[in-house]
Order: C-alpha cells, then sequence, then structure tokens
C-alpha cells in the first residue's frame, strides 16, 4: 500500500478485477449511456414500431406479421442481454433499475392487448398475464427498501415461454403450428401463475425480515442513547451515596460493558 488515496494519484478508486469487470465501487460511476441501458432504450423505442407493423392493414397481412414478429424478436433478444451485461460489468444504474422492467413489461403488453384486439388472443388471458406482470413489479418496489427479490429459474423459463408463445401468436400461424402456439400459451399461462403466487411468497418474507431488522436496529440504538445517558445518573446516584462522580460514572459503564 502507498498510503495514496485512488483519488489522489488520479484514479477513480474502482479497482478492476480479472475478466476486465470493474469492482463494486465502481457500480455508483457507470454512465446513464452504456451498452446495458442503450438496449433497455431500444427495446422501449421498439415498442410502437412494433405496435404499428402488426396493426398495420388491420392486422391481416402475414408479410406486416412478420415484419412485427422481427421486431419482437429484437426486442426479447436485447431484454436477455441488457440485465445481463449490466450484472456482469457492473453497468448497473437508477435508470436501468427503472426502465429495464418498464421495457419488458411494455413489449409484452404491447404484443398481448394487440392480439387480443385483433382477435387472435382471448382477452383473459392477457387479463392473467397483465395483472401478474404488473403486480410482481409493484411488489419489488414494495420490499425495494429491505431486499432485492431476485429473479428465479422459474421466473426466467415463464419470460421464455411467454415471449415464445406471443412470438407465435404474431405470427400468421396455421394448421398444427397453430395448434402448437395454444399449448404454449398454456404453459406460459401456468408458469405466470405459478411463479408469481411464488413471488408474493418470497416478498412478504423479505419484508417480514427487512421490518424486523429494523426494529431491532431501532431498539439497539434506543439503547446505545440509554448507556449514553446513563454515566451522569450513575454519577449523580452514587454522589447522594456518598459515592464520588468519578466512581459513581465508572460504575456505569461497567455495567454496559456487561450488557453488551
Amino acid at each position: 500500500m502507498t498510503g495514496v488515496p485512488a483519488s489522489a494519484a488520479g484514479g477513480s478508486g474502482a479497482t478492476p478485477v480479472r475478466g476486465g469487470k470493474l469492482g463494486t465501487a465502481a457500480v455508483n460511476q457507470a454512465s446513464l449511456w452504456n451498452i446495458a441501458n442503450l438496449l433497455t432504450m431500444l427495446r422501449l423505442v421498439l415498442v410502437p414500431g412494433f405496435v404499428m407493423l402488426l396493426l398495420h392493414n388491420g392486422g391481416d397481412d402475414p408479410a406486416w406479421r412478420s415484419f412485427a414478429w422481427a421486431a419482437f424478436a429484437i426486442a426479447m433478444i436485447t431484454d436477455l442481454f441488457d440485465g445481463h451485461l449490466a450484472r456482469t460489468y457492473n453497468l448497473v444504474t437508477d435508470f436501468g433499475k427503472i426502465a429495464d422492467p418498464i421495457a419488458d413489461k411494455a413489449i409484452m403488453g404491447a404484443a398481448l392487448i394487440c392480439l387480443s384486439y385483433l382477435g387472435d388472443l382471448p382477452w383473459w388471458v392477457t387479463g392473467v398475464i397483465l395483472f401478474r406482470e404488473i403486480g410482481i413489479t409493484l411488489m419489488r418496489f414494495w420490499v425495494i427498501r429491505h431486499a432485492v427479490i431476485p429473479a428465479s429459474r422459474g421466473g426466467k423459463i415463464k419470460t421464455l415461454a411467454q415471449g415464445t408463445a406471443a412470438g407465435m401468436y404474431v405470427l400468421a400461424l396455421t394448421g398444427p403450428l397453430a395448434t402448437l402456439r395454444f399449448w404454449v400459451m398454456a404453459v406460459a399461462v401456468v408458469l405466470t401463475v405459478v411463479t408469481g403466487l411464488d413471488y408474493v411468497r418470497q416478498a412478504v418474507v423479505l419484508r417480514r425480515k427487512g421490518l424486523a431488522a429494523e426494529r431491532a436496529a431501532a431498539a439497539e440504538a434506543a439503547g446505545g442513547y440509554g448507556v449514553s445517558a446513563g454515566p451522569g445518573a450513575a454519577g449523580a446516584s452514587g454522589a447522594a451515596e456518598g459515592a464520588g462522580p468519578v466512581s459513581g460514572a465508572t460504575g456505569a459503564r461497567g455495567s454496559a460493558e456487561a450488557e453488551r
């Protein structure tokens, strides 16, 4: 160690680690215009374009629906990469934390609503999926001050199933493929409900643990304040009983140490 702060030496204080990844200290220094956020912005921009392509000419043109599927596929692929890049290379920003889930729900919600509007997908399917997605997103914000609900493997499989099913519905499929997309969507709906209930359970547990930790910290802080006020009171009591102030204060400190 040189004893010279990194900032004084002209560095940022973030220590590079193997593989070119930045240390934890660099998380707060990530630029807004990093690759992860740019992919998220691209996904947001693709939403209105996807809607226009899907609804073009009443949504009955197979060619335009193919273009819409391409836009949808690009959006879903960027969803796979932006979060991975942000976590791997410490490109996490406040914008990304908020915009990423919004972009995810926007593209999927746009696809489901448009498909139901066109009569290709029952409205109840759209309602179940959107209720779950919006509800879980709000629940994440509900517990974010206590902990972050991690993405489960089931949740990732659910996302893949939803994207695959919605993409198959966007395409003008007929025959056996049209039947297959029905079953893929059925699997996606089941996974949506099951994983949603699991996230609710996790959120309740995490919030309870967070509140318990806050209460414990508050009780410890209150106890600390009581100890700091103790020496004077103990000294006064000792003086009243004929004990010297110094010995009374020392006794109070000894008692506090024993309680710790």
